[in-house]
């Protein structure tokens, strides 16, 4: 009786090894592209290798789809014979989806995201108080009041726009101009003067350049000067997130210029490879610093690298806020319902100087800039829009000018009266416990400052 026993066995094993090759087989050939219906109906007939049968066919079957189709596994392609390279347009002229016209019309009625008036009002509030703050800080920082400044002219939309879209726990990776996240998250005009001021009441101390903002309770990673280092970073969030199941994503913000560092390369691999749930929202204002798109790139934008890295994308008009929302709101949705990454581009145009470090008339026209400046600009067709509705009209916007003016004017005052951080406050944070190279730094200071405390301002410092 052992040896029946033993046979049916190993029969056993030989049919359960058929199978699993049968599947494998069956699992790629769905992957491959052109598979119809017979080839897997083939799988299925008696007769087929490892599905049917008590024995081991005689005569081995074969599978000539096979020898056509290529079975690389770094690719899902056909073969071809003709020598043909890919042209660099073959992904070219990707649409710029918008919801209004530069009037503030609504162009298709099925688009329109039907935001109630006050979301619609908070909108403009947002866009229009970071323009007011972004003027009186950038005047201060000419004044010799502040060290560094970046405005965010004209770029507006694309902050308010995508912030409305998000969950208020979804996480922030911002690069350096999306301050109007911040507004739109109500972070107060006080915390946004003391950190360009870096008095005593700035979250990080002082240690910080003016417009590195972070929030840990609005969810806002605070920003670093290198470029395109949030990208890599905001992915390991993203993927700690779908691990955690949290029902929630990361969005990061980066420019186009920032699209150019490897970390954008590694970020947007990782985030297909391990199905994150990111959206990575890129600002095209035309200019990185001073080099403009024509000499970053030779593709079609951004837009066009996401399929590349198997990650759905589009393209939007920045300056049209209910476009960004829309794309946004949807990226967000299926995000978190499938877990996978998304691609932004919103193209909009840099209004300001890059920073307070640059002069942008250098390398372009003052024609070019006022003719976004007067003729598309975000906070002009969201305005149009309000006033086609007869949800604002010119005594509200001149009631609201002069109130988020004074608004701005008293937060600017009130941190330019504040004491800057203890001194001290330079050699924390950093090491739980402080090793002994730092602590003789701290105490080298305390003689300098001992000796020589009289040629320093220390009045103005916090004790």
């Amino acid at each position: 009786m052992g040896q029946p026993h033993v046979w049916l066995v190993r029969k056993e094993a030989w049919l359960v090894s058929k199978m699993a090759v049968a599947i494998s087989v069956a699992k790629m050939w769905r992957q491959s592209r052109g598979l119809g219906q017979a080839a897997l109906v083939a799988l299925r007939r008696p007769g087929a290798r490892g599905l049917a049968g008590s024995r081991p066919s005689t005569q081995q079957q074969q599978f000539p789809s096979l020898d056509d189709k290529p079975q690389f596994p770094g690719a899902s392609a056909e073969f071809v014979d003709k020598l043909e390279f890919i042209q660099p347009n073959v992904i070219s002229g990707i649409p710029i989806y918008r919801v209004m016209d530069r009037q503030g019309q609504i162009i298709n009625p099925s688009e329109d995201p039907h935001l109630p008036q006050e979301e619609v009002l908070k909108l403009y509030r947002s866009m229009t108080l970071l323009n007011t703050m972004d003027r009186i800080l950038y005047e201060s920082q000419r004044q010799g009041r502040i060290s560094f400044y970046m405005t965010n002219y004209g770029e507006e939309g694309t902050h308010v726009g995508s912030a409305a879209a998000l969950d208020r726990t979804d996480l922030v990776f911002g690069q350096y101009r999306e301050a109007g996240v911040l507004m739109y998250r109500d972070y107060p005009l006080e915390l946004f003067m003391a950190q360009c001021y870096g008095n005593v009441n700035d979250p990080g101390k002082g240690r910080q350049m003016p417009v590195h903002y972070g929030c840990k309770e609005r969810h806002f990673v605070t920003i670093s000067s290198p470029l395109a280092t949030q990208i890599p970073q905001a992915v390991g969030a993203a993927y700690a997130a779908k691990r955690a199941n949290a029902n929630r994503i990361v969005i990061c913000y980066f420019g186009e210029g920032a699209a150019s560092e490897g970390d954008a390369h590694a970020g947007f691999n990782f985030a297909a490879t391990l199905e994150c749930p990111i959206i990575f929202f890129c600002r095209n204002n035309g200019y990185a610093i001073s080099t403009p798109t024509s000499e970053q790139y030779r593709g079609d934008g951004i837009a066009a690298r996401g399929p590349g890295y198997g990650i759905l994308s589009i393209r939007v008009d920045g300056n049209d806020v209910f476009a960004v929302y829309n794309a946004t709101k949807e990226a967000r949705r299926r995000a978190v319902a499938e877990n996978q990454p998304f691609l932004i581009e919103a193209m909009t145009y840099r209004i300001g100087h890059h920073s307070t470090s640059d002069d942008s008339s250098a390398y372009r026209s003052v024609d070019e800039v006022n003719y976004w400046d007067k003729q598309d600009h975000p906070i002009s067709r969201l305005r149009q829009y309000l006033l086609s509705r007869g949800w604002w009209d010119d005594g509200q916007e001149k009631a609201w000018r002069k109130q988020s003016r004074k608004k701005v004017m008293e937060a600017f005052e009130q941190a330019e009266r504040k004491l800057k951080p203890n001194p001290n406050l330079l050699f924390s944070d950093v090491y739980q416990e402080m090793p002994a190279q730092l602590r003789r730094q701290q105490e080298s200071l305390a003689r300098h400052l001992q000796t020589y405390g009289e040629h320093y301002p220390l009045d103005h410092f916090d004790k």
